[in-house]
């Protein structure tokens, strides 16, 4: 077991967002999270990395109770995460982004006595490569199309060696076709490196293509969870999710 959320709740001036969620994931798994807007999927995500902090309930990663830990410090134990809305740096090159999340998270920084070009080289085009960038790394990261520039959110995330991968809709706003490129993507990295990936989508054909196990949210609470063709054919998520009697 490698995540383990228990009885989490947060609400917003009495609003409850999470309400009593708990579930784990295996170490290894490629698990998805559904649910309409407003179910709580990225509110969820937040509490999980410590972005916000929770009302009640508690977090434990790799063994480690992770409940009031802040971001930095659960990013640095192996759990990475991407965001619904793209956060690079747009006026450094792909290059650069990728390379000061290196530097981050091994603590360093540049200085005037190395060329910036040469630290961690390595390491950053390693990262590019797994992600499908390295002729894009001296283009300006604000120019890139919306798909490379989620691609290389996934560098940055990569860049902190997580074991374990929270994406929040990576394919949202894409088309087609960068849905598929990504997708495959994302199936490659985490196959090839033994990442564990938790990912909200709504897309159902990316769903149902990649995970091995989906958990349904509704209302801030967990209503489903199994194989993806036990999702697919509960009443309960058919009625509520799919608009399906």
């Amino acid at each position: 077991m490698i995540l383990q959320v228990e009885n989490v709740w947060k609400s917003f001036n009495g609003f409850v967002a999470v309400n009593d969620v708990s579930f784990s994931v295996e170490k290894g798994e490629i698990c998805s999270i559904i649910g309409p807007n407003g179910a709580g999927k990225t509110t969820l995500f937040n509490l999980i990395t410590g972005h916000l902090s929770k009302d009640q309930g508690g977090v434990i990663f790799n063994g480690n109770d992770i409940s009031h830990l802040k971001a930095h410090k659960i990013c640095r134990l192996g759990l990475g995460r991407s965001f619904q809305r793209i956060n690079i740096f747009p006026r450094l090159t792909v290059f650069e982004n990728i390379q000061a999340a290196v530097l981050t998270y091994r603590g360093k920084s540049l200085n005037f006595f190395t060329s910036a070009q040469t630290l961690f080289k390595e390491e950053t085009e390693e990262i590019l490569d797994k992600v499908g960038l390295q002729v894009h790394s001296e283009e300006i990261s604000g120019n890139l199309a919306y798909g490379f520039q989620k691609q290389l959110e996934i560098g940055i995330a990569l860049a902190s060696e997580p074991e374990m991968l929270l994406l929040d809709e990576p394919t949202a706003g894409m088309s087609a076709q960068e849905t598929k490129s990504t997708i495959d993507l994302i199936g490659k990295i985490v196959r090839e490196k033994g990442i564990t990936l938790l990912f909200t989508e709504h897309d159902m054909s990316v769903v149902f293509a990649i995970s091995e196990r989906i958990l349904v949210l509704h209302q801030g609470q967990l209503i489903a969870s199994g194989h993806p063709e036990e999702v697919r054919s509960d009443p309960v998520v058919q009625k509520i999710y799919f608009g399906r009697k």
